[in-house]
């Protein structure tokens, strides 16, 4: 099992949908929760893309060299920018961090946003020249090692010599992460990726795309592997954990979930359907209405696209549904919640000792010297739980 956290290049709040509470995006507090997520031991952070965030690769170098162990799992975007000059850039990372780098491979839901790109393809090519564009990317990286060039003649893309003088630390690549929810996002998915991803649905829906991703992939004669992307709102008492989230979306009002919804229909994302699908459209209010499955809460999803389900509950209560997800074969918990330094904390400390014993000793926040927390009457130092 691997955990992960985020880095909140499109904002961070205390409420959603609102200025109220809000904190500016800058180096400084990026930098708070990068350093957070490498102090406590989480193994990677994802940073978002997107018109509505900073520039993913951008904001990953500002943070390499004031982190140590941390894992960044950073964006190519299809249509965006060149497979060859995303190899170069993906194998310059690697070895400037010393192997520190996951791909997250983005093909886009936004037709409004990839318009303004300069991406005026459909849903199926976006996907044909996506598995183009990853083809090409593993290609001109796996070859490096051996000095080797390579040639491709693709439908959307074409490369001829392409080739790179500077390999990358790992091998043959940095590992490859996608989610999406559509037929042609699995096919990809088992075709191309190491690590599939999704987001936050019941563990039944998700037990099904696990079971046709992993059909697909054998079909290939390959293996992937599964991972979710999930808020986590946790608190010492499941009654907290609840209040925290009602607070969340409390400041939100109709027009501000109706002008979010109506910008989310507009899309062409599966996974993104699916999301509006288990809050109706904004339609769901209530708590009873949003919990879609035990402690699965769709609050999140009513004004923020993506991923837009949260674990809500007391530690052990979290830790529980963690472990049921990862019974269905994910690995690879990839979270975040408001705010997003504190509740990496929070999370770190109520729910790391909760988690299996081989993932706690890899945890770097779990076997530091210390020492931990105030020295008790200014001579005896604070008892530490065995749990």
């Amino acid at each position: 099992m691997q955990v992960f956290w985020f880095i909140p290049t499109h904002g961070d709040s205390r409420y959603l949908g609102t200025g109220e509470g809000a904190r500016e995006v800058n180096h400084d507090y990026l930098k708070q929760v990068a350093q957070a997520a490498d102090t406590l031991g989480y193994e990677g952070v994802l940073i978002p893309t997107g018109r509505s965030c900073e520039d993913p690769w951008v904001v990953a170098s500002s943070l390499l060299p004031v982190t140590k162990n941390l894992k960044f799992l950073v964006a190519v975007r299809p249509g965006l920018h060149q497979p060859s000059l995303a190899a170069r850039m993906a194998a310059t990372f690697d070895r400037l961090s010393g192997g520190r780098l996951l791909i997250n491979l983005v093909t886009g839901g936004d037709q409004t946003e990839l318009e303004g790109d300069g991406v005026y393809l459909d849903h199926a090519q976006r996907y044909e020249q996506s598995a183009e564009f990853i083809r090409i990317w593993r290609e001109i990286i796996s070859r490096s090692h051996a000095g080797e060039s390579y040639d491709y003649q693709g439908k959307h893309l074409s490369v001829k010599g392409a080739k790179l003088l500077y390999p990358s630390v790992q091998k043959p690549y940095p590992p490859v992460y996608f989610g999406g929810s559509s037929a042609a996002a699995h096919d990809l998915a088992a075709e191309q990726v190491d690590t599939y991803l999704t987001w936050g649905e019941p563990p039944a829906e998700v037990s099904k795309k696990v079971a046709d991703v992993k059909a697909r992939a054998a079909k290939q004669g390959r293996t992937v592997k599964f991972g979710i992307r999930l808020h986590v709102i946790v608190r010492e008492t499941d009654d907290e954990a609840w209040r925290a989230a009602e607070s969340l979306i409390s400041r939100l009002d109709d027009d501000t979930v109706g002008r979010a919804q109506a910008a989310f229909s507009r899309m062409d994302s599966e996974g993104q359907r699916r999301m509006a699908a288990l809050h109706a459209g904004g339609g769901k209010r209530t708590r009873a209405e949003l919990e879609i499955s035990p402690n699965l809460w769709a609050g999140v999803g009513l004004v923020r696209g993506g991923a837009g389900t949260a674990l809500v509950g007391d530690p052990k209560t979290v830790a529980a549904r963690i472990e049921e997800y990862a019974a269905l074969g994910l690995d690879t918990f990839v979270l975040s919640g408001y705010p997003h330094l504190e509740e990496a904390y929070r999370f770190a400390e109520l729910v790391f000792p909760l988690l299996p014993r081989k993932l706690r000793q890899k945890l770097s926040g779990q076997v530091l010297n210390g020492p931990f927390g105030e020295v008790v009457a200014n001579e005896y130092l604070p008892r530490v739980s065995q749990s």
